[in-house]
């Protein structure tokens, strides 16, 4: 087969980067295709044959593709891939907007159906002056583009939920995005456990609840650092007190399996649609504590290899907290837990899957 990757844009770092990596370890002879390429802000892509669209050689749309959200649909719909057997997008926005042939077969790798439009739409709209007036005709366009994958493949039950609910369309596999176990792994900090802070790795985003970890933190005066980048930075940062640190500045996997190390649980209180930071500190043998009506919440056992909580409120965060700090968390029982989400099993799966569809396809 003659595979392509689509991915909606590469110019930053994240879990979704991640996968994108793993796939390439699958398929290294794919070619990527995106809507645009900012190389300095993402030198890990330079392991790809990277093809960009015509927005790419518009004026800020490396750094500010918000501010074209009515070209980027248009910019993938201009690609051709007529050459290739399979196409493969990566999307939790615009990729899927591809078009294919009928001789192409279509496979929509599903982040999330496109946040900003849906599960996330009143946090994004609440900060735009603008969303809420496109929003109407964007929503049809991304309706449109939904029906365009021949298949749908979600990354954790609670996106193949939205799928559903948002796009009408069946997911016929759910494929939980590879972590390398191999590099992420138990440390040996001989450091009291009640000495050791708790951690936050995200994108400073509003949909990631950031501002509810603050609240809580703030209260329970356990050092606590957050790590990433975004939109709510300034405003995070003033709302925090001294036991809390932020780290804004980029960092090698080695600078962040030390954290993950380090820390004493992993905090997250956003609806998130997998959480691959939530699987990489129990690769660690560190425990999550997490929001349960969330992704995350199908990676934790819950008072096994960490905490569930049910309302993203600070109070309810301050329980969940107090309840974990007087129970007992085994490292090597977390770990083994967090081997079944490695890049093997995620290999296996994708090969077989996209195999099987093509030869239903053909």
């Amino acid at each position: 087969m003659n595979i392509a990757f689509v991915y909606d844009r590469i110019n930053k770092w994240g879990g979704a980067e991640r996968v994108l990596l793993a796939l390439h370890k699958v398929w290294p002879e794919a070619s990527i295709y995106t809507a645009v390429y900012d190389r300095k802000r993402a030198a890990w892509a330079q392991v790809f044959d990277v093809r960009t669209t015509f927005l790419d050689r518009v004026p800020w749309a490396r750094k500010h593709h918000e501010w074209y959200p009515w070209l980027t649909p248009l910019a993938f719909e201009t690609l051709s891939f007529d050459e290739y057997d399979v196409v493969i997008s990566i999307t939790s926005a615009e990729a899927k907007n591809l078009i294919t042939k009928s001789g192409t077969l279509h496979i929509c790798y599903c982040l999330t159906p496109t946040r900003y439009l849906w599960s996330g739409y009143q946090e994004y709209a609440d900060s735009s002056k603008v969303l809420p007036f496109v929003a109407p005709i964007l929503r049809k366009w991304d309706r449109i583009a939904s029906a365009r994958p021949d298949y749908y493949i979600a990354i954790s039950a609670r996106v193949s939920q939205r799928i559903q609910e948002y796009y009408k369309r069946d997911v016929v596999r759910i494929i939980t995005p590879p972590v390398n176990t191999d590099q992420f792994q138990i440390g040996h900090d001989d450091s009291q456990m009640g000495e050791r802070p708790f951690l936050v790795v995200s994108r400073l985003v509003p949909y990631k609840r950031i501002d509810v970890i603050i609240a809580a933190f703030n209260q329970l005066g356990y050092p606590l650092i957050v790590i990433g980048t975004g939109s709510e930075r300034e405003r995070l940062r003033n709302l925090a007190r001294k036991n809390i640190t932020f780290i804004h500045t980029h960092l090698t996997d080695e600078q962040l399996v030390g954290y993950y190390q380090r820390c004493r649980a992993f905090v997250f209180a956003a609806d998130e649609d997998f959480g691959l930071a939530a699987i990489e500190a129990q690769a660690c043998g560190r425990p999550v504590i997490a929001f349960g009506n969330s992704g995350i919440a199908e990676t934790v056992i819950h008072r096994k290899t960490g905490i569930l909580f049910y309302k993203q409120t600070p109070n309810e965060l301050i329980r969940a907290v107090r309840q974990f700090t007087s129970e007992f968390y085994d490292s090597r029982t977390i770990r083994r837990h967090a081997l079944s989400f490695g890049v093997e099993p995620f290999a296996k799966q994708m090969k077989e899957t996209v195999l099987d569809l093509y030869k239903k396809y053909i």
